[in-house]
């Protein structure tokens, strides 16, 4: 850890308080977690507080949650079965980690270009079936497309925003591609019809499978070839 983001951390928890959730340095960068109500008047305190100056935002991304921390697949004898977005919730069961009680979040990427500092904020929306944040967008003006991306591709509402809809996906889709528990093959499929002389979607073919993920095995069999 280097003495300036400790510096840092040490100046954003005295002028947080109690507002702040956390404030953690992992892989010498530094996050802080926010409630949901108090993302406003720290957005402007990071931005207008001389000794910060966040005045650039450089990213903001949604993060779904759903499941995390839960080990579902079986790497050692790399079975057929685990889980993945196609695959379904056994009945009566949820991949929703009861230790978590928020689903969705949305990350901000921050950086101010006068004293070089960088800052992750991570702010929870308290709703998981309805998530919601307000618009920092009078706040950042580069959040207003970024913002319509997390909306898009997680569902995820910004209160205030001037102009919130669909950035990515087309025109009338249905549903948020980046949630965990979105099929990986989507729910329609769309094909070129000779016959009727136009683009047609239709309920996708395609039967949800589990993927097998890359499994690596505690043994020597490379050890000649990596020490070469």
């Amino acid at each position: 850890m280097s003495d300036k983001i400790a510096a840092l951390a040490g100046l954003l928890e005295a002028r947080l308080g109690p507002d702040a959730e956390a404030v953690a340095i992992a892989n010498a960068e530094l996050t802080v977690t926010l409630p949901a109500t108090g993302l406003m008047a720290a957005a402007l305190m990071l931005r207008d507080d001389p000794e910060l100056g966040f005045d650039t935002l450089i990213d903001l991304c949604g993060i779904d949650y759903l499941g995390y921390g839960g080990d579902q697949w079986k790497t050692e004898p790399a079975t057929m079965t685990g889980f993945s977005r196609g695959v379904a919730a056994p009945e009566g069961e949820s991949f929703r980690n009861a230790d978590r009680p928020f689903r969705f979040a949305v990350a901000y990427h921050l950086l101010s270009v006068e004293h070089n500092h960088r800052l992750r904020l991570r702010v929870f929306c308290e709703d998981p079936d309805y998530p919601r944040l307000e618009s920092v967008v009078d706040v950042w003006p580069a959040a207003n497309w970024f913002e319509r991306e997390a909306f898009d591709l997680f569902g995820i509402l910004f209160d205030g925003h001037p102009d919130l809809r669909r950035l990515l996906t087309d025109y009338g889709f249905v549903g948020h591609p980046f949630r965990k528990d979105f099929p990986l093959s989507g729910h329609v499929e769309v094909r070129y019809d000779p016959e009727r002389g136009r683009v047609v979607y239709e309920p996708v073919s395609i039967e949800p499978r589990t993927l097998v993920p890359r499994v690596i095995r505690d043994d020597a069999r490379y050890a000649d070839e990596q020490e070469g």
